[in-house]
């Protein structure tokens, strides 16, 4: 049976990790990423899993010995937060350019400085153009069930690519709500047994990771990770839907509220869609038609379905949550490119 609790975002991961049980996790303590993967330890303290988990002296470290235990064959997850990814930057980069299957939570936090332990969307948005999928959580639920999908995307015939499942730190990964556990049993089976491709401890095959790529085939290989990329949207709205048959929650590559017959609209990431949904019902009540879009994919975006879905509408509002110096906001660029298609449209 499915298990009502009480929890908060980070222990909603940390025991969706549990159910997956991951052969390789690296990780190092930073807020508010902390408290996911010293919950996920006393997992392995406990013998509730096999995982062998690899306490390093950096975020560097970490994401060094998953590259290293995912291109050897196995099942890799981490966990990290704000200053945390930006010291991984560099070697994202190798792990999606090396097809490493590798899941990592993490938990948004603005990036220094000034100092600040709470949620912005910079730490991500520093790194979409890395190579990684990026799913979005609007809550505790959704971040636990991410989790969950986010090793099936990954894992996937068709992509082999890493992906952050990012959530708002300390809104959803400190705040307790009720939500639904699954079963362990229907977690193992939805997720499978992990499919080895081209491990390096396969010594009777011997493979090579990371060579030298001059100019004559380096953009050849830059044009295969980005036509990777181009294969995400259709995996991901494919696990989607058997998720949805296992657990009756549905998911898409956005979400949207009373967005069919709204006139104006608003796009936001993550849990502030909550709040913005009573701001709509307000809206509504006083006789403006409001409509809400939450992108769940960012990476790849879903340029094409984001055109249809806010083709009709008057005027868009994109609320960010991290900035560009000297430029736009993120989230705005890509709602931007996916209107500018239209023409003369909102």
């Amino acid at each position: 049976m499915a298990n009502m609790v009480a929890i908060t975002g980070n222990e909603a991961v940390a025991n969706a990790l549990r159910q997956i049980n991951p052969d390789v996790c690296a990780a190092y303590p930073i807020t508010p990423a902390t408290d996911l993967m010293q919950r996920f330890s006393g997992y392995v303290a406990d013998g509730e899993v096999d995982t062998e988990l690899v306490l390093v002296e950096s975020e560097h470290s970490a994401m060094s010995a998953c590259i290293g235990a995912a291109a050897a064959g196995g099942r890799v997850a981490t966990a990290t937060s704000s200053q945390g990814l930006a010291l991984m930057w560099e070697l994202l980069h190798i792990a999606s350019a090396d097809c490493l299957p590798i899941v990592m939570p993490v938990v948004n936090r603005a990036l220094s400085g000034p100092l600040n332990i709470h949620c912005d969307h910079s730490d991500a948005m520093y790194c979409r153009d890395t190579g990684w999928i990026q799913l979005w959580s609007e809550d505790a639920q959704e971040a636990y069930d991410n989790a969950i999908m986010a090793f099936r995307i990954a894992e996937h015939m068709d992509v082999r690519l890493p992906v952050m499942v990012n959530m708002d730190g300390f809104i959803i990964s400190h705040s307790i709500e009720t939500m639904e556990f699954l079963e362990d049993k229907k977690v193992k089976d939805f997720v499978g047994e992990f499919k080895t491709v081209n491990p390096l401890l396969d010594l009777e095959n011997p493979k090579s990771y990371g060579p030298l790529i001059l100019t004559d085939y380096y953009h050849e290989y830059k044009r295969l990770q980005h036509e990777t990329m181009g294969r995400v949207k259709e995996i991901v709205v494919q696990v989607s839907q058997e998720y949805a048959k296992l657990s009756g929650r549905s998911y898409g590559l956005f979400d949207s509220y009373r967005l069919d017959d709204a006139e104006i609209g608003i796009v936001v990431l993550g849990s502030a869609a909550g709040t913005a949904k009573d701001v709509i019902d307000e809206y509504r009540d006083k006789g403006i038609k409001a409509g809400l879009m939450r992108p769940r994919l960012f990476r790849p975006f879903p340029y094409d379905e984001v055109t249809d879905a806010l083709k009709h509408l008057k005027a868009v509002c994109v609320l960010d949550r991290s900035d560009s110096f000297g430029g736009y906001g993120p989230v705005f660029m890509e709602i931007s490119s996916a209107l500018y298609q239209l023409g003369g449209g909102p």
